[in-house]
């Protein structure tokens, strides 16, 4: 395999991260996001339907910018521009934690790329949202598992079945849905209130996110509706994989940034014994440690997003590497971020516990580092 020396970071892609993270960062203060997600623990965990709040003003800017059709080609009316800049988007949203379909709609993206659908991904480069409903009830990750169905009858078709764990289902406004039938899997797109979609909402620890399940009774779908063939929606989910994992490592990595940074200016400012609590190696070493681990799988997650694009064959490794690298990243920093804050890390007042939700959910979304690295194994033993 020729490793990729080149990140692609041009004088385009640079300016598309740039403008992201200073929009991020202007728009998602730490006390709006707060007020948006946070405001009361009793609203949060408490009341019978978990809130999905949302600034959905900030969303109409993201498309404005193009955001939503950075990785659409430009056949589809969309930019066409390399995956690492999706992913280095992905970085800057997991820096400031937003609440927003565009995570979701990123990874809906790759899977419709994949499968060709240009009608449908031309509606996501105009600014439609959109999410994956392809996971089982059951919380395998796997290509192609499905408890959804397509029936024929009369020359029609409908969906029947469940989706688990499908991600900003409230704030997404299309499916992406993967279903079986005696043909194999195909991929459907259905609008999240076309007649017999039903959203159930998941109460999850993430306040930055909200997750469903999502039942079709009835879903009648037509031709339209199709992104990909029966037997070709699994081939498109496997292709499109690696770069869903990629996006997950990289909003896992900026993430991890901001605990890291946040928790030094904090231990600049905390003092203890006369004197400021960074001074102490029992503080400062943990941070070198978290700071390596960042390090580490940002690394492995730009060499993967140039791997999707430039070596298809190799994408699949080193997404692998960067997904579980990246999870034990956000496990670190997310446990160091709250021990060294001491004991308000663990109150509710300190913003701290949002990144620790977000990163505890970003984990185990497509696989833990666990089911990473026993992928990776399979893969390895393959090659021997």
């Amino acid at each position: 395999m020729a490793l990729t020396r080149d990140l692609g970071f041009g004088p385009d892609e640079l300016l598309v991260r740039d403008q992201a993270r200073k929009l991020l960062q202007d728009n998602v203060p730490v006390d709006k996001l707060r007020t948006l997600v946070a405001r009361d623990h009793h609203e949060a965990y408490e009341t019978e339907v978990q809130p999905a709040s949302w600034d959905e003003s900030l969303w109409k800017q993201m498309v404005e910018l193009g955001w939503t059709a950075l990785s659409v080609p430009e056949s589809a009316g969309g930019l066409g521009m390399k995956t690492i800049v999706s992913v280095a988007l992905a970085e800057e949203l997991g820096r400031v934690a937003v609440p927003s379909p565009l995570p979701a709609t990123l990874a809906a993206t790759a899977v419709l790329k994949a499968a060709g659908a240009n009608a449908w991904l031309e509606k996501i480069a105009g600014g439609e949202s959109a999410t994956l409903a392809i996971t089982p009830e059951s919380g395998s990750w796997e290509p192609g598992d499905s408890d959804v169905e397509a029936r024929a009858a009369g020359g029609n078709v409908t969906l029947h079945g469940k989706a688990a764990f499908v991600q900003d289902a409230r704030k997404a406004r299309l499916l992406v849905v993967a279903a079986k039938s005696a043909g194999g899997v195909a991929l459907y797109v259905v609008p999240v209130d076309a007649p017999g979609v039903t959203i159930t909402p998941d109460r999850i620890v993430d306040l930055t996110r909200d997750q469903a399940t999502v039942t079709f009774d009835g879903v009648a779908v037509s031709a339209a509706n199709v992104a990909a063939g029966e037997g070709k929606g699994k081939a498109a989910i496997e292709q499109a994989l690696p770069a869903i994992l990629t996006l997950l490592a990289a909003d896992a990595c900026g993430a991890a940034e901001w605990q890291l940074q946040t928790t030094a200016e904090y231990a600049k400012s905390r003092v203890q014994f006369e004197r400021p609590i960074g001074f102490f190696q029992a503080v400062k070493h943990p941070l070198v440690n978290v700071m390596l681990g960042i390090d580490r799988a940002r690394s492995l997650t730009y060499a993967a997003a140039c791997a999707v694009d430039e070596d298809p064959a190799d994408a699949p490794r080193l997404a692998r590497m960067a997904k579980a690298a990246a999870s034990d990243a956000a496990a670190f920093a997310s446990d160091r971020s709250v021990q060294l804050h001491g004991g308000i890390g663990f109150t509710w007042e300190c913003d701290v516990h949002l990144w620790f939700k977000r990163q505890k959910h970003t984990e185990q979304l497509f696989g833990n580092a666990t089911q990473q690295r026993a992928h990776l194994a399979r893969i390895l033993e393959a090659a021997l």
